[in-house]
């Protein structure tokens, strides 16, 4: 079994005899044996077959008129024009054979079967174009949210590079997270995980390159959620660098806080930032921290100590009594679940005879105003005149979850919420994220390069609206009752809708793998499991049979899922390879938003595990709502 790469492939290396009545050759080598498989090319399924006497003028060929009927009335496609089915079938002719060329007098059955199965770009699952209403304020969007955008690999040793944030933004993230610390002189930024051996790369460039591709898939805002830890005057020299490196596209406020964000339509092809405003530090005595604050960190830690059965001692709070070291108090202040970098610390203390100045060029630029929660998380989510950003661990958001499910609901009403990945993540995976969409948190902020099926499932819901960064939040979870009740995730709702999926077959490896690629001696066993990821009710599993040694394998199986919130169902597809002796070989996945679903028959693309498109491999498959 070889390892997952994908390679094109070259018939002059591979044991393969052309069309002999349709069925192609395979040889294969088993030590001193030679195995041979013939393998019979697929037939349209029955389906297929009967959609295209349907539209066909005289059982033979299908024109324009009939392609477009058969768009608008069996698909759904109401959209597409005549003219575009022109198209479609000249450029089809165009790239068949000899004997289609030539006919010009439609597509043949054989035409028709090919376009369904490899046209994804007509012939798609989803829609391609931005659908969803964008003039509403930005609350209302789930938004696309890296984590440590900057990271090429773990979060502890891998290089910070301009690359990653590069990718993202052509995959169509819209919120990058910069680390910003003093370079080793103190008078420059650098981008780096703060305390590890991460390798910086400087602030410049990684604004530069934000601008180059900020809106190369997407004209919608880029958010830049900058983890300061600068003293003020470097926080004016970011300041500074925002403004020349932007310019015009940087949008700010005219007043200092908002008490309703701006719509990612009134924002287009504009750069916002968001972070915590940079503390004034007013309560000083002689220099020294003031008692207050110490005082009220006293209370809570002895309230976390109770919970933990264990002990604060008030030696720790003591040690710090006389000591300007806001580190310190942070260490306190957030504890184990916290992310090092949802902060700003000053690596700079005033001296005893001196108030730390704020940078006002710095303060004004933000838009965004970022916190975390300080005391009971209750009080935190509790909404004002103002709008804030607030950020929780997955680990807290869970806790709220049972906790305070319907505050956090009504919180992400008018607010934005930030969810990241727990600090035990060093290796760069990633959380699961339907727990933060299903209680109406915007920015589920996820590690880019943790590839697997958490992030399967993020590239799933950021496919929906076109793949512009922003999804449109469903309505349940804006509206307030009559009682002003919020929608309740924990509890149990009726069965809304039923999707049938019928799997037919897949193509196209072959074509981008060596022939030994999933078996040394035969051709691969594939198999699909069919998954619907969402609400707790809507979860379901289910797998076709095995077809054995074919390259090109026909299933022919239906499934009927029952979903209670279709909204933020996700249809998760993914094709395996069977091995008896070892771990089945991966063969392609994808991931779809239930509510963009086209019926009809679809040509539905797969990815490999990183969610690259693969250039050949189809599967083709139908969805009906029931």
């Amino acid at each position: 079994m070889g390892s997952y790469k994908k390679e094109k492939k070259d018939y002059s290396d591979q044991q393969i005899n052309g069309n002999n009545g349709g069925d192609t050759t395979y040889r294969y080598k088993m030590f001193v044996f030679k195995r041979k498989f013939k393998i019979p090319e697929p037939e349209p399924p029955l389906d297929v077959k009967r959609e295209f006497l349907k539209y066909s003028y005289d059982c033979l060929h299908m024109d324009p008129d009939g392609l477009h009927r058969f768009f608008v009335e069996h698909q759904g496609d109401v959209d597409l024009t005549i003219s575009q089915a022109q198209d479609i079938i000249k450029s089809l002719i165009r790239s068949r054979d000899n004997v289609t060329r030539y006919t010009l007098r439609g597509l043949t059955l054989d035409d028709f079967f090919y376009f369904l199965l490899f046209d994804d770009e007509f012939n798609g699952p989803i829609k391609l174009q931005v659908h969803n209403d964008m003039t509403a304020p930005l609350s209302n969007y789930f938004i696309y949210t890296g984590h440590n955008s900057y990271l090429t690999g773990n979060q502890l040793s891998s290089d910070c590079s301009v690359v990653p944030i590069v990718k993202a933004l052509v995959r169509g993230v819209r919120v990058i997270e910069l680390d910003l610390w003093p370079n080793s002189n103190k008078d420059d930024i650098n981008v780096l995980h703060g305390r590890t051996l991460t390798a910086p790369v400087s602030l410049i460039k990684c604004l530069k390159s934000v601008k180059d591709y900020a809106f190369s898939t997407s004209p919608y805002p880029v958010i830049i959620t900058l983890e300061d830890h600068l003293p003020p005057d470097l926080q004016a020299k970011v300041a500074e660098m925002l403004n020349q490196v932007f310019g015009k596209m940087l949008y700010y406020p005219q007043s200092e806080s908002l008490t309703e964000f701006p719509s990612p339509e009134s924002l287009k092809y504009r750069i916002i930032i968001s972070t915590k405003p940079p503390k004034e530090y007013l309560e000083k005595e002689n220099g020294v921290v003031t008692m207050n604050r110490l005082n009220n960190l006293k209370g809570s830690f002895k309230e976390r100590a109770s919970q933990e059965n264990g002990v604060v001692t008030m030696t720790r709070l003591n040690n710090i009594k006389g000591l300007c070291n806001e580190e310190a108090l942070l260490e306190l202040e957030l504890g184990d679940d916290s992310d090092p970098d949802d902060f700003e610390v000053s690596e700079s203390c005033p001296n005893k005879d001196s108030q730390l100045a704020v940078a006002p060029e710095y303060k004004s630029l933000i838009t965004i105003h970022a916190g975390k929660p300080k005391g009971h998380l209750k009080d935190a989510l509790k909404t004002a005149i103002q709008v804030k950003r607030l950020s929780l661990s997955e680990q807290e958001l869970e806790r709220a979850a049972v906790s305070h499910g319907t505050d956090v609901v009504r919180f992400t009403q008018k607010n934005i919420l930030r969810v990241y990945p727990k600090g035990t993540r060093v290796n760069s995976s990633n959380y699961e994220p339907l727990v933060g969409w299903i209680h109406g948190a915007q920015m589920i902020a996820f590690n880019m390069q943790g590839y697997g099926k958490s992030l399967w499932k993020m590239h799933g819901m950021f496919r929906a609206n076109g793949g512009c960064g922003y999804v449109k939040k469903p309505e349940f979870l804006m509206q307030e009752g009559p009682c002003e009740e919020v929608f309740d995730p924990k509890r149990p709702l009726p069965v809304r809708k039923r999707l049938k999926v019928k799997l037919y077959m897949g193509d196209g490896w072959r074509l981008d793998f060596s022939q030994t690629h999933f078996d040394k001696y035969s051709p691969p066993d594939f198999y699909t499991k069919v998954c619907i990821v969402g609400v707790p009710a809507d979860k379901a599993k289910r797998k076709t049979k095995i077809i054995e040694d074919n390259w090109c394998p026909v299933w022919n199986e239906e499934f009927t899922f029952h979903l209670t919130v279709p909204e933020l169902a996700l249809l998760r597809i993914e094709v395996r390879e069977y091995d008896l002796s070892e771990k089945d070989d991966f063969g392609g996945q994808t991931c779809l938003p239930v509510v963009e679903l086209k019926p009809g028959i679809r040509s539905v693309p797969l990815h490999d595990k990183k969610g690259e498109k693969l250039k050949s491999v189809r599967l083709l498959m139908g969805f009906e709502f029931v």
